[in-house]
């Protein structure tokens, strides 16, 4: 249940009130104050279908977020960007960002259900699957050129962890930089953020873009009125909500090589006191995350592209925390894990053939470490150390049938072996009809996979408030049905409408074992979601351009009950509008959710402002930007579910957050 009327409505009529002098002001000499991706109606993209295509001939409803979208609204993290996408939801435990589609964001689920590529390449590590998200992520948000994010099954072009969606990251080029370029964020909390990065581009094509970032925060004393008792300071958690991290970022393209590399190291208090570690002692968790990727593309004849790829990752994770033993003593405990893989892919997109547009490709990767360890200290006792590798091929075929005019056929398949599951289809069949000059129909239907991780398979921790594994866990299976309509109004302005059916079986839970009260994943029956999701986006000749979203969904479990952590309703309102008289923008986001089951009660239903003002280029003289955040606006107290190894059952978010931020382009 919504917890109170009129902070809603005030931020409703603060999204909608800039808006209303540009309603009709739209003429065809205001289209040069207007980006280049709302004035073409239909804009391109490559990750539906790992070929280039219009949009309104992609196999999903596929929602496209720019440079400018992230600069205008000042997100900080792909989980602030993707939080705007309609159908998605993103909750935080005050350790990391998890993300939801269509109902479904399941207890002790590290984001392996979507994948996430960084310009086409997997990011997804070797233990968890982990999508990583939040401050966690690989990449400082401003080098991303823009996020595609394709909704749906995506394993028969993908393979495994194209559940729900895949979100493509795609960075600038040196030329959008052009030079050196520095920023500095200073905010709540303690908060700042650094980047320094520098970008060259030559005149015969040759592009290198270098970047390094540092952020650190406070955080907040957080009280948590289950423990509140005097043994555990009242329930308040002081000082250990901290969070520091740097990253590194380059990319080099020339002679049709392109070389990407990038590492984030990150370090997070935890304030919650789950796993059943010790209330209000230092606890901790340290991630980093390593990559590189080499590609080469050329054109091996007339309408045959040939694109191959060598990649190499690497993932280790480290938490430390207190826990009571058999003897009432508090002992420090080390759980972490070490992952390792590398691999290649070759890929082919052929037009040679009237009437057909094909993709097809194949690609291995050995997952050389996927090692998990676990002790206790003083004395030092060792409960897991497990080590174990494994490797997985596919092969797929992407084939775009043009039946007729107006008339598509997209249809994929994909075979994936690994030593974990065996072997593995995943279709998907799309019939894409232009119903009129404007309007597009799509039906959709796919199935996709989810392996079972190494993390799932094989933590097991006998200590009290431990975890059992069940080394005999299936792969988790999704078969899909969508209807989607999109009609483009003009250069303007966009509605989509999609009616959705997705199904799950075998989805693997994390619960608690009744027997030894150890926590453990299981294959749950079956999981079942329906939804209607609606959509619009519309720019103004003025240069305001305000998108709006509402979301119905139901999901529920094989026994017909609602599922934790799934909200029915979701709405979203953005808004960004240039100031009259100023060399300023100001850009506004409203992001509303019903309530969601936890474990045991219900997490109320929420409504959060965002507010922006950013400067136009040369505001403040040659090369200055500034731009002035306010997030949680109204300072709405809400929390997230917890999952089942919490004793909280609503974790806190952040409340309101101020913050400042200046940048500067050297040679402007």
């Amino acid at each position: 249940m919504m917890r109170g009327r009129s902070p809603v409505a005030f931020a409703v009529l603060c999204l909608t009130a800039p808006l209303a002098p540009h309603a009709g002001g739209a003429t065809p000499d205001d289209l040069t104050a207007l980006p280049l991706e709302q004035l073409l109606q239909v804009p391109m993209v490559t990750s539906a279908s790992r070929f280039e295509q219009p949009v309104s001939d992609a196999p999903s409803a596929v929602v496209v977020l720019t440079a400018r979208d992230i600069r205008e609204h000042g997100w900080r993290t792909l989980a602030d960007a993707l939080a705007s996408v309609p159908g998605l939801y993103v909750t935080q435990d005050r350790n990391y960002s998890y993300l939801g589609a269509r109902g479904f964001l399941r207890p002790g689920d590290y984001d392996s259900r979507f994948l996430l590529l960084i310009d086409g390449v997997r990011l997804n590590d070797a233990v968890y699957d982990q999508a990583l998200i939040g401050n966690e992520g690989l990449l400082d948000m401003d080098l991303v050129a823009r996020i595609e994010y394709v909704p749906g099954p995506g394993a028969a072009v993908y393979g495994s962890n194209a559940l729900f969606g895949v979100i493509n990251v795609i960075t600038k080029a040196g030329s959008a930089l052009a030079g050196a370029q520095t920023s500095v964020t200073v905010a709540g909390a303690g908060e700042r953020r650094m980047r320094a990065s520098y970008g060259w581009h030559a005149q015969n094509g040759d592009d290198l873009l270098l970047s390094a970032s540092a952020y650190r925060r406070r955080g907040d004393d957080l009280y948590f009125p289950e423990f509140d008792t005097p043994e555990q300071n009242g329930g308040v958690a002081r000082g250990l909500d901290g969070e520091r991290a740097h990253s590194v970022f380059a990319k080099v393209v020339g002679r049709g090589f392109t070389f990407s590399a990038g590492y984030v190291a990150r370090d997070k208090d935890v304030p919650t006191a789950s796993f059943g570690t010790l209330f209000n002692l230092p606890s901790d968790t340290r991630d980093t995350q390593a990559f590189a990727n080499l590609g080469y593309t050329r054109q091996a004849g007339p309408g045959v592209l040939l694109a191959a790829n060598a990649f190499w990752g690497r993932a280790d994770y480290e938490g430390m925390s207190w826990y009571l033993d058999e003897t009432g003593t508090a002992r420090r405990n080390i759980d972490g894990a070490h992952a390792a893989w590398y691999g290649a892919n070759l890929h082919a997109t052929v037009t040679a053939f009237t009437g057909h547009k094909l993709a097809a490709g194949i690609e291995g990767r050995r997952n050389a470490k996927r090692d998990q360890y676990n002790y206790s200290e003083v004395p030092y006792e060792p409960w897991l150390d497990d080590r174990r590798a494994d490797s997985r091929w596919g092969v797929y075929l992407d084939d775009e049938i043009a039946l007729r005019p107006g008339l598509l056929l997209n249809a994929g398949v994909r075979h994936d072996r690994d030593s974990v599951i065996g072997s593995r289809f995943s279709p998907r069949a799309a019939l894409i009809a232009q119903a009129g000059p404007r309007d597009t129909v799509k039906l959709i239907a796919g199935t996709a996979y989810r392996s079972p991780n190494a993390y799932e398979l094989s933590l097991a921790v006998p200590t009290a408030d431990g975890m059992l594994a069940d080394a005999g866990l299936r792969a988790e299976v999704i078969r899909t049905q969508e209807l989607v309509w999109e009609h483009t109004r003009n250069a303007y302005g966009k509605l989509t409408a999609s009616l959705f059916r997705y199904r799950m079986d075998d989805l693997i839970t994390q619960q608690l074992d009744a027997a030894s009260g150890w926590l453990l994943f299981r294959n749950t029956d079956r999981a079942t979601a329906h939804g209607l999701e609606l959509a619009g986006e519309r720019a103004y000749g003025s240069g305001a351009r305000v998108r709006a979203s509402y979301t119905w969904q139901l999901a529920r479990d094989g026994a017909g009950a609602w599922l934790v952590s799934s909200p029915r309703h979701l709405a979203k309102l953005a808004a960004t509008v240039p100031l009259a008289g100023l060399p300023a923008r100001l850009a506004n986001e409203l992001q509303c959710s019903s309530a969601r089951r936890t474990e045991h009660a219900l997490a109320g239903g929420y409504c959060v402002a965002n507010l922006t003002l950013t400067t136009l280029p040369g505001a403040f003289g040659r090369g200055i930007g500034v731009a002035v955040s306010a997030y949680n606006l109204f300072d709405r107290r809400y929390g997230d579910p917890a999952g089942p190894a919490f004793v909280q059952e609503a974790v806190p978010r952040a409340g309101r957050t101020l913050a400042l931020r200046l940048d500067y382009e050297f040679g402007r």
